[in-house]
């Protein structure tokens, strides 16, 4: 491909407002565009790296003897209302009616169609084991795109499914999905994490994360010094130092607390009582319906967790309005004592983190405006439902598994592989005949892939202050031959027979043939990151040229007359290292 034809419009300044390396990068150096938030054009570039990444998925995923389909985007909605996820999965759905009035949503993922298609086509044992998979484009109603391609509303995923007679089948479809991964993302030049995670991910089985660490993630992987330790932030449940409560009076007091609206000003009313000793009351709406969330003072609420301890993503913080008719109060002044379901029948759940648990003598509202209470026992005071790890965990937080402290880092998630078990084949009836004529429901594993995520990830690890450093085996041209200045006729002949030459040999190459200064060609050159340059100059005439590896930053000068060669066996050799 000549580079005077190709469409790459690149940017000499950085754009405005984009905070992540890969993202800023992306649209510098003409690979994207922003259609809308969270909605990009990938231009010829981008496509040809993303192209790449699902080639490598397609070459394991077949060797394995894994077979692709591709399935429909645009799914009915009852297929959701017959697996029971259509409420839960609602907040992130696009949903649309066609003109008979027929709900239709925009499929965010793929497991109910996929199971659809094997309850119809599948009825005994000798069909199985079975693992599909396709690259699908996938649709969610993000709030807060972010990120450029980490958080996106349109984007595209590989997305698998195994289909087992038995736990013992999944277990050992679970093991070689979960190693094809770690090939993929290594053939990607992806450094990784693979972090166990338990989440409202359908059943909430056994699920493998495949975390890369970087700054623009939005993931927070806790990791230990000390013993190894690594988990999602969103589920580790770190040790809190405890806290040394004096005995307090026998039952609640009330005081007033006049224009008290938060942890801070309660410190301050009183004096100097500090948040540790305060209940910090949320009120959540979970499914439609009102929960009592309770936290020390000073911790935050981690959503996620909130989501895996009421099994559902559909979760938001209760409007004024809705916190006023439940408690006789507004926020500033709630608490959970004498709350239950006979007295504030609004309210059907109170989940307590277990950091309070045994906790005496704190500070909470009193369900009236400007008022509190003091000497609270959670145990003996506050009625609750459930005690659960409800909060976010932060840096210096004490290891669940050695005396070490955890630290923080940011993380994207590339992969997310579990255990669906039965659940999905069980609510939609999905079943095989067993040997001895017995109907079993499937049992089935998930296992997603991000595709524009993967290219993220590979561009936040791989650049540098003068732009993207792809590795080899998804970059969008391998070699790039820069003829210095077109003008000079013995330079472009020379540029043009290399170019050609590489073309015939099967070389993946991107010819420089711009009547551009040699300054503009070399920027450009590294702004995009192709892994070599053949740089065709002045010492041509003397037959020789100049190979720069992106990278090392290193450069060699090889005769012309060997270069193609040259060339060939570098480029033989890094797709032999990357298959290994």
């Amino acid at each position: 491909m000549r580079w005077s034809r190709m469409f790459i419009p690149t940017l000499r300044e950085d754009p405005s407002r984009v905070e992540a390396a890969s993202h800023r990068l992306f649209l510098r150096a003409g690979y994207i565009r922003q259609l809308a938030p969270g909605i990009f054009s990938f231009l010829p570039l981008a496509q040809r790296v993303r192209r790449k990444i699902e080639d490598i998925v397609r070459d394991e995923m077949n060797r394995s003897g894994a077979q692709e389909f591709l399935l429909p985007a645009l799914h009915p909605a009852k297929l959701w209302r017959e697996s029971g996820r259509f409420e839960a999965l609602q907040p992130i759905m696009f949903q649309l009616k066609d003109h008979k009035e027929t709900e239709l949503v925009l499929g965010p993922t793929h497991e109910e169609v996929f199971t659809a298609l094997a309850r119809s086509a599948m009825n005994s044992y000798r069909q199985l084991p079975q693992v599909w998979y396709q690259i699908q484009t996938r649709f969610r109603d993000e709030p807060a795109p972010r990120a450029g391609l980490v958080r996106m509303r349109e984007f595209t995923m590989k997305d698998a499914y195994s289909f087992d007679l038995d736990p013992a089948g999944l277990d050992l479809a679970f093991r070689e999905l979960e190693s094809l991964y770690g090939r993929i993302f290594t053939r990607c030049g992806l450094k990784f994490l693979a972090v166990e995670r338990n989440g409202v991910s359908l059943n909430g089985g056994q699920s493998i994360q495949f975390m890369v660490r970087a700054e623009s993630g939005e993931d927070r992987l806790a990791t230990c010094k000390g013993c190894g330790f690594v988990g999602n932030a969103e589920t580790t449940l770190g040790r809190v130092a405890p806290e040394q409560d004096t005995e307090g009076p026998a039952a609640p007091q009330e005081f007033p607390t006049p224009d008290v609206r938060t942890i801070a000003d309660l410190t301050r009313f009183t004096g100097g009582t500090p948040a540790s000793r305060q209940i910090k009351t949320l009120v959540m709406s979970v499914d439609g319906s009102l929960k009592l969330v309770l936290l020390r003072g000073d911790h935050v609420l981690n959503e996620a967790k909130l989501a895996d301890a009421a099994g559902t993503f559909n979760i938001r913080p209760a409007s004024p309005e809705e916190i006023r008719e439940a408690l006789g109060a507004l926020p500033g002044s709630l608490g959970a004592v004498g709350v239950s379901r006979e007295t504030h029948p609004k309210i059907t759940c109170v989940l307590v983190d277990l950091a309070l648990r045994g906790r005496h003598n704190l500070l909470t509202g009193a369900n009236q405006d400007d008022f509190h209470l003091s000497g609270v026992s959670v145990e003996r005071d506050i009625k609750a439902d459930a005690y659960a790890d409800l909060r976010s965990i932060e840096p210096g937080d004490g290891c669940p598994c050695c005396p070490g402290q955890l630290e923080i880092r940011n993380a994207i998630e590339v992969g997310h592989i579990f255990k669906l078990g039965t659940t999905c084949s069980q609510s939609m009836g999905a079943t095989v005949a067993a040997e001895d004529g017995t109907p079993v429901p499937l049992v089935m594993g998930s296992y997603a892939l991000g595709v524009d995520r993967v290219m993220a990830a590979v561009a936040e690890l791989h650049h540098d202050e003068q732009g993207l450093c792809w590795p080899s085996s998804i970059a969008p041209f391998r070699v790039l031959v820069t003829a210095v200045n077109v003008k000079e006729e013995g330079v472009l002949a020379a540029a043009e027979k290399i170019y050609r030459h590489l073309c015939e040999h099967g070389v993946d190459v991107l010819f420089d043939d711009r009547d551009e200064r040699a300054g503009v060609k070399f920027n450009d050159a590294d702004l995009i990151g192709v892994p070599c340059r053949i740089t065709v100059g002045k010492k041509a005439v003397e037959g020789k040229v100049e190979v720069f590896t992106r990278a090392s930053g290193k450069s060699e000068v090889v005769p012309l007359s060997s270069i193609v060669e040259h060339i060939v066996r570098q480029v033989k050799n890094l797709s032999q290292k990357t298959l290994k």
